[in-house]
């Protein structure tokens, strides 16, 4: 067995484990919730690591990461309608990210880096560039009603998998008939050609979705494939977003947790801003 053979196998398997997770999770809202907490940590302490290896930059590994899962768990709380004793609004929930945020900033004072810029930039960016899409996965997850909040699998789990449709399609689409290249400066393996072909299989995908949900979603087929739409154009910028990231920073993966398909940012960069998309096309129809 050669090696490319053997990183194929191994990717195999990561690839099918990963989805099982994920999927299964999405069955119950407090998997849900553990699981992508977890996620954002690992994701943050990857990022902070890399940043960290640049020169004249060095970010609170851990601050950064506890303050990006006790953000995302707030907002989980906030959507839930969770409120902690003897407060009167879920809003509580957001005091001490405020804290941690301002300590981030004003602790550049006393430890005399020799750029505190990159510093504060750096923190940040792991907040807003990590922590707050994955913590508006809640928002899709749970929906306010009259009779408090309610847990849908469906929304959130829907945009994982035309990610991975889109994924799939455009490589396959691609591979096949790829010309004209995307964005070569970033991405040279992107094409046109492999885009519009993720966007008609997630196109398909939608229209499954909505003919297996029936009546049980409130959610209509031109809705679901207005949403599929919407992941492919994030998603696919996404992951040319984490592409310029890694050119900056001169790495080729962004780590290696995953067997075969290299780090947490490697593995979950077109989510970070199909997510939030997604969010704001479900706002924008409700206006």
């Amino acid at each position: 067995m050669t090696e490319k053979q053997k990183n194929l196998i191994v990717r195999t398997i990561t690839g099918v484990l990963f989805v099982a997770v994920l999927v299964t999770c999405f069955l119950k809202p407090i998997a849900m919730v553990l699981l992508f907490a977890l996620i954002t940590g690992l994701t943050i302490w990857e990022f902070t690591g890399l940043v960290n290896n640049q020169e004249s930059v060095q970010t609170n590994r851990f601050i950064c990461t506890a303050a990006g899962v006790y953000l995302f768990l707030a907002v989980a709380g906030f959507c839930t309608g969770f409120t902690p004793s003897g407060a009167f609004t879920p809003a509580v929930l957001f005091i001490p990210y405020l804290v941690t945020i301002i300590y981030l900033l004003v602790s550049e004072l006393f430890l005399m880096q020799k750029n505190p810029v990159n510093d504060w930039a750096y923190t940040m960016l792991s907040q807003m560039y990590i922590a707050l899409p994955f913590s508006t996965i809640n928002i899709l997850a749970f929906q306010d009603t009259p009779d408090g909040a309610v847990y849908n699998y469906l929304l959130p789990l829907s945009v994982f998998i035309f990610l991975w449709v889109n994924d799939t399609g455009a490589y396959c689409t691609g591979s096949l008939f790829g010309r004209h290249k995307l964005f070569p400066r970033v991405s040279p393996g992107k094409s046109w050609e492999g885009c519009i072909g993720g966007a008609v299989f997630v196109v398909i995908a939608a229209v499954v979705i909505s003919c297996l949900s029936g009546t049980s979603s409130a959610v209509s087929t031109a809705v679901w494939i207005g949403l599929g739409l919407v992941v492919v154009v994030f998603g696919t910028l996404g992951d040319l977003v984490e592409s310029l990231f890694k050119r900056t920073l001169g790495v080729k993966d962004s780590g290696n947790i995953l067997p075969g398909h290299g780090g947490m940012l490697d593995r979950f960069d077109s989510s970070l801003l199909a997510i939030p998309a997604s969010v704001v096309y479900f706002y924008t129809l409700s206006i």
